[in-house]
């Protein structure tokens, strides 16, 4: 107003003012021009950074505090955090639009303020992302063998990249079009929407989670932590850097991943409808009882986690450390100290882990060296190192293949057998053996090459980790003895049976232990006896060999062949148990007795020990009448004797079989080794801890791993079928404790377990044995009902473990866990275990 009024006054001026305001006008366009080329130059370094978080919300759903908002993928707008990122930021245009008469001075002080002003921005964000990345870069060389979520780096640059140049040919083309007018107003708006439609439900890190839909719906999480972990799988020894071509086959894979065979049509349908921004009642109604449960479960057992306190440590077994027990023996003759004597109830704390520990070497280097302080005991390399068990070496313990009666390796030793008795045919008519107190099981280790899975076992602490050094290196192994008890194994499944120099007294009290093995070799199967009452001449030795003669000539074993290995100065009697019963009906004397007819020899399960034989069956269509097929070939086929037999799921048998095995196969192909983001090449140690027909380890045939199949005590038993088809297992009832180490096994796998033994005891007594068995960075993989996975994804969650995928469909939802390396600080004492 004043202006018009002077304009009045003064005619004259009003040539030289609008002259004056053409130049203003002019250099305004000038540096308004100026201004639209440095702020889309200077964008991407913003982008760049805001792009990589953006992918990290998008696969893991949780999002740090500070970054909330991100550009538009379309738009190409800014977001309100990148105008206003250190609290200088460009100020709003709209005060200047609002006085025409005074728009020209103004927006020339404006334009140069907001060009430096947002320079100055993006120089110290720009200072800020190259900072962020080394720092990255630098937590990822330092913590290589902590979780895998934590290792998030760099794994975004490219795509940080890509995207910083889309944001600046967007940016430029939206500057075009606006041509400055209002243009912060509009961005703002549309950031707001934006970050609106794509922000996480959570920015709570874990507590994200909890707000997960399960029902008809898969949630894939954390699928860079899986990108990391083959990355770091494929680098482990040679600390190489990944190429971008394999970078791009490790992002198809993830993105490819498939759903469980039964329901994946359905999904794939399911998830591509189109819902919005919005959730529905039902999701959003499902997601809240869910997190309201798993509060209740949290505040119950979540928060008292503690470390089990013992004097085993980190090597805790709760059935095999219970001293209250032990100490009241009355007698250890029979070695029942090393026998199982579980605590009233089982332990529900965590076992610690060693100071030092690391992931485990992969297969088949780990055959070789295993990290010495994974397993730190030093006493056996101190013993038996001269017999090549075990050296210390550097930050390795390391395996040269030798034995007590191999020291110049096993493969020759293995070899030396083969020619003693060549129908033994390893890996063909041979496949499943025994080996009785085995070491660190490098005999087991290196029949893999020769296609023979052998179940070594032996008594924890006779020889100091023995079997934790066997696991530990992919050998599969468990600790048991030949004490007051039956082994844990069907009758007439072994092909062959192996002691070593195994120290058990085969002859006394009639032959007790060796008709042990009796009952669980296959009829017309070896049992091969390395030991110095074969070839040693000495007083003992003579009397040992003596009563060795007389034991198995009463029992009917044929002493094939006596043979001397002499690169390893040492011998092996072989025998060989009947296939018939004339020779037991041929005796003077009936010693030893052959075992009542009503006598089970198939019951094993905490069953005494008796100096007894059973009969060799020979109907032909009874198990152990007929020796299976050869090697592979009996993996797929029905065992002869299913013929008359109901199968487990009520079908007749052959069709159960079948069926069973089409089904894992199935489901392994499509969803296990594709579907969980889990990179099976860095496995090796696999447990199915309800197995029926051992469908499951048939179906994983091809991987580079082994399979301990346990079929439990309230289950069918169906473990004599798994030894048929060349693969072994074991009874176990999971209301105790498994007989192995902690930290002995890669994978877990359990098909309706947890659902059918909570009927008998606590499922969180289970879940503690499960992370005891568990490897950090393992995987847990359940099968079962809707109701009991939401438990286990509860516990899980409790425990700081990794909720990879679920699936939930109707009553029956599949869960993927990934368990870590967090341990509670807080301690609790095992009185049961404490000497």
């Amino acid at each position: 107003m004043a202006t018009g009024k002077y304009s009045r006054v003064d005619g004259r001026k009003s040539s030289s003012y609008c002259s004056t305001t053409t130049i203003v006008v002019f250099v305004a366009l000038c540096l308004v021009g100026i201004w639209m080329f440095m702020s889309s130059s200077f964008v991407p370094f913003q982008n760049s950074e805001l792009s990589s978080q953006e992918t990290r919300n998008e696969v893991k759903q949780t999002v740090p505090n500070s970054v909330s908002k991100q550009f538009d993928d379309t738009s190409g707008d800014l977001s309100e955090d990148a105008t206003r990122e250190d609290g200088t930021g460009m100020p709003s245009k709209e005060s200047g639009n609002t006085d025409e008469d005074n728009s020209r001075e103004n927006l020339v002080l404006e334009s140069n303020n907001e060009s430096k002003e947002f320079q100055n921005s993006a120089e110290e964000n720009q200072e800020e992302n190259h900072a962020n990345e080394s720092s990255d870069e630098k937590t990822e060389s330092e913590n290589g063998q902590k979780s895998v979520d934590k290792d998030e780096g760099n794994g975004n640059g490219k795509d940080g990249e890509t995207n910083s140049r889309e944001g600046e040919s967007n940016l430029e083309t939206g500057e075009a079009e606006n041509e400055g007018r209002e243009m912060n107003k509009n961005v703002q708006a549309e950031s707001e929407e934006s970050s609106g439609e794509i922000k996480p439900k959570s920015a709570e890190g874990e507590k994200n989670y909890e707000e997960e839909a399960s029902a008809d719906k898969v949630k894939q999480v954390d699928k860079e932590a899986i990108l990391t972990e083959e990355k770091n799988d494929n680098n482990q020894d040679e600390h190489t850097a990944v190429k971008n071509s394999v970078e791009s086959e490790e992002n198809n894979q993830a993105s490819n991943e498939l759903l469980p065979a039964g329901a994946q049509s359905e999904i794939l349908t399911e998830s591509t409808t189109q819902n919005g921004a919005w959730s529905t009642q039902a999701e959003e109604s499902q997601n809240e009882k869910k997190s309201q449960q798993s509060s209740i479960f949290n505040e119950k057992n979540g928060s008292h986690w503690k470390l089990c306190k013992s004097t085993a440590g980190t090597d805790y077994i709760p059935c095999l450390d219970n001293w209250q027990v032990i100490r009241k023996l009355p007698s250890t003759k029979h070695y029942e100290h090393r026998e199982r004597h579980c605590p009233d109830e089982a332990p529900t704390c965590l076992v610690p882990l060693p100071e030092g520990y690391k992931r485990s070497i992969k297969w088949p280097k780990s055959r070789d060296k295993i990290w010495y302080y994974n397993v730190p005991h030093t006493k056996l390399a101190e013993v038996k190192g001269h017999q090549n068990w075990v050296k210390v070496t550097g930050e390795y313990l390391t395996f040269p293949g030798g034995g007590t009666q191999f020291k110049n390796g096993a493969l020759h030793y293995i070899d030396f057998i083969q020619q003693s008795v060549p129908e033994i045919a390893w890996g063909k008519k041979t496949r499943v053996i025994l080996d009785v107190g085995c070491g660190v099981a490098s005999f087991g280790g290196y029949l893999f090459e020769r296609d023979v899975l052998a179940m070594s076992f032996a008594p924890k602490d006779e020889h100091e980790a023995q079997v934790q050094f066997a696991l530990e290196r992919g050998i599969p192994a468990i600790l048991n003895v030949m004490g007051t008890k039956r082994l844990p194994f069907p009758s007439s499944v072994f092909d062959l049976v192996h002691c070593a120099r195994c120290r058990v007294p085969w002859h006394i009290e009639g032959g007790k232990l060796l008709l042990e093995l009796n009952r669980v070799l296959r009829p017309g199967g070896y049992f091969v006896w390395s030991a110095t009452p074969v070839y040693q001449k000495l007083p003992e030795d003579v009397g040992i060999w003596l009563e060795m003669s007389r034991l198995t000539k009463s029992m009917c074993w044929d002493l094939v062949t006596i043979k001397k290995d002499r690169l390893n100065a040492v011998g092996a009697a072989i025998y060989r148990k009947p296939t018939s019963n004339d020779c037991y009906n041929k005796r003077s004397r009936n010693v030893p007795p052959l075992c009542e007819e009503s006598d089970d020899p198939n019951a094993a399960w905490n069953v005494p020990l008796q100096a007894c034989m059973h009969k060799v069956p020979v109907d032909s269509t009874e198990r152990g009448s007929n020796w299976p097929a050869q090697w592979p070939e009996r993996l797929e086929q029905p065992p002869y004797w299913l013929n008359s037999q109901v199968g487990v799921y009520g079908k007749a048998a052959l069709e159960d079989f079948t069926a069973d095995y089409n089904h894992w196969k199935a489901v392994v192909s499509q969803s296990y080794l594709n579907g969980m983001g889990i990179n099976w090449s860095s496995l090796r140690n696999v447990m199915d801890m309800k197995a029926v027909y051992g469908g499951f380890a048939a179906a994983l045939k091809d991987l580079k791993v082994w399979v301990m199949n346990v079929v439990p005590i309230d289950s069918p038993d169906t473990l004599p079928i798994i030894y048929e088809r060349g693969l072994f297992g074991i009874h176990h009832d999971w209301c105790e404790s498994f007989n192995t180490y902690p930290r002995t096994y890669d994978v877990l796998h359990a098909d309706y377990l947890f659902s059918s033994i909570k009927k008998r005891c606590k499922l969180v007594t289970v879940i503690a044995e499960v992370d005891r068995i568990l490897r950090p960075e393992g995987k847990l993989i359940v099968q079962d009902n809707a109701e009991t996975i939401s438990e286990v994804e509860s516990m899980a969650k409790s425990l700081q473990w990794e909720i990879r995928m679920i699936y939930s469909k109707e009553n029956e939802g599949l869960l993927c866990i990934r368990k870590t390396f967090w341990r509670p600080t807080e301690e609790e004492p095992i009185k049961s275990a404490i000497v």
